[in-house]
């Protein structure tokens, strides 16, 4: 179940789905839980994953134009794990929507939203969570303290993850 945390409004922690969904959704990000079709298994290949969430992951991609998925799996034992949560833990945007489904594990996406009231809050994903981040919204991403998530991504390229990093620093002061 995700947990949302308003860390600008002494880290006040929402649990209820629908409150999530609203919230995230009155600021143009996209939150929805979905089941599998079928059961899974730890060691159920990609194919089997994408299989398993085809009735909801087909309708969104083609309502929203997206080419292609596949199924990132990152955990302790993953080669230069350290470096690849390196290059997610900066503030960042993309040219593309950043669409991630949780199938296991946990991952903390902060937002930094600026306009008339500049706030920053943390989403932990688990499983059963999607989360679309609109392009052009600032975030950054960590998998501490776990370390341990496997997910569907999305993409609308096939040059697909690209960050374009912001330089502010700003995550420094919320990264626990």
């Amino acid at each position: 179940m995700a947990v949302l945390t308003l860390l600008d409004q002494g880290k006040k922690q929402v649990t209820n789905p629908a409150e999530i969904k609203r919230f995230l959704n009155e600021r143009g990000i996209i939150f929805e839980q979905w089941k599998a079709s079928i059961p899974l298994k730890d060691s159920d290949t990609q194919e089997m994953i994408l299989k398993a969430y085809e009735h909801e992951l087909r309708p969104y991609m083609e309502s929203h134009n997206y080419l292609s998925a596949d199924v990132a799996n990152i955990h302790r034992d993953t080669p230069n794990v350290e470096a690849l949560r390196g290059k997610f833990l900066s503030e960042h945007t993309h040219a593309e929507d950043e669409v991630r489904f949780f199938v296991d594990g946990e991952g903390n996406f902060y937002f930094h939203l600026e306009g008339e009231q500049d706030e920053v809050f943390l989403l932990i994903c688990e499983k059963g969570d999607f989360v679309s981040v609109p392009k052009g919204v600032k975030h950054w991403f960590d998998l501490a303290p776990n370390y341990s998530f496997k997910a569907i991504r999305v993409f609308q390229t096939p040059a697909g993850w690209i960050a374009n990093y912001t330089d502010s620093e700003i995550e420094k002061k919320y990264l626990f």
